[in-house]
């Protein structure tokens, strides 16, 4: 038997919500067989002599099997921060994922914590760079070993990751379709908007703090012509760290350039999401935009999906 105890507080909005586990049990064998435990790989990087890492789920589901010749479809995943980091912790996102065929590639691109100095330090300088780069090259990598589909690449990533994947999709053709959760589209003006830290943090990642045009350079909405494929995006309204033009800007000009494009807004929702049914709702919403966009498998949910713009009109 496993214990879990469990202590959150969270404040919001001059209110204070208190909720405490303190005596729930859990057979934890019961479900392993339908748990997708991360193994952690290494991939070259563009970079000679340099590598990276990637904790990759398999899928896992003891009541089904695939199809024969059926190959995985795979969701490279971004980690905020940008200098955060990729935990193997249980995630029941993910197993929402896994548990429906998928893998997951959660992604420790140059510039993550956790793998020393000189690691994170990558980023100085390079954001935009490096961790577009190295989350092509692990897709690119798993596609080559034969774990994922290399026809079906999909992406996803919240915050900075929503701006790696944003990046990805207009400075790479390597995926298929992608998803952004409250993630930067526009650098130039940004620290005027977000939060103190924030206004010069981007300015040592991007290199703008010795050469202003990096911030344009490596803003995607500048270059939305060269957008390489169908987006769904997600964002809070209350968001202080990411306003919510950020995703707007993004679904505008992809509207205009006339690909598949949705954008799902939340009402009292910060950065990041809190509300179980928005949590719900986008896990499905992101699944079931992927299934009809790349097409080749059915959500075995009941989801009713949004509207997206140049695909159902």
């Amino acid at each position: 038997m496993l214990p879990l105890q469990v202590n959150l507080l969270k404040k919001r909005g001059g209110n204070e919500y208190s909720i405490s586990w303190t005596s729930f049990e859990a057979n934890i064998e019961n479900f392993r067989p339908y748990i997708s435990v991360p193994e952690v790989l290494e991939f070259q990087t563009k970079v000679d002599g340099e590598t990276a890492f990637v904790n990759f789920y398999p899928p896992v589901n003891a009541d089904y099997k695939p199809p024969p010749g059926e190959k995985r479809l795979l969701l490279l995943c971004s980690h905020g921060g940008p200098t955060g980091e990729a935990k193997t912790a249980l995630s029941f996102s993910y197993q929402y994922w896994t548990s429906r065929g998928w893998a997951i590639a959660d992604v420790n691109y140059s510039g993550s914590t956790g793998y020393g100095r000189s690691y994170q330090e990558r980023l100085r300088g390079q954001w935009g760079v490096r961790d577009v780069e190295d989350c092509c090259t692990c897709a690119d990598f798993l596609s080559k070993q034969g774990l994922v589909d290399g026809k079906r690449l999909c992406r996803d990533g919240r915050s900075a990751g929503g701006y790696t994947t944003i990046a990805a999709m207009v400075f790479s053709n390597t995926f298929t379709a992608g998803c952004s959760l409250y993630g930067l589209s526009q650098l130039s003006g940004f620290g005027e908007e977000t939060h103190k830290f924030e206004s010069r943090y981007i300015n040592i990642l991007t290199g703008a703090d010795k050469d202003e045009s990096a911030l344009y350079n490596r803003s995607p909405i500048n270059f939305v012509e060269n957008f390489s494929c169908p987006i769904i995006l997600f964002q809070g309204l209350e968001d202080k760290v990411v306003p919510p033009n950020q995703a707007r800007l993004i679904y505008e000009a992809v509207k205009r350039k006339g690909l598949p494009v949705a954008l799902l807004e939340y009402e009292e929702e910060q950065h990041g999401f809190l509300k179980a049914g928005n949590i719900k709702k986008t896990l499905e919403q992101e699944m079931v935009f992927f299934a009809r966009v790349i097409g080749g498998f059915k959500v075995a949910d009941n989801v009713t999906p949004v509207h997206i713009y140049n695909f159902d009109d």
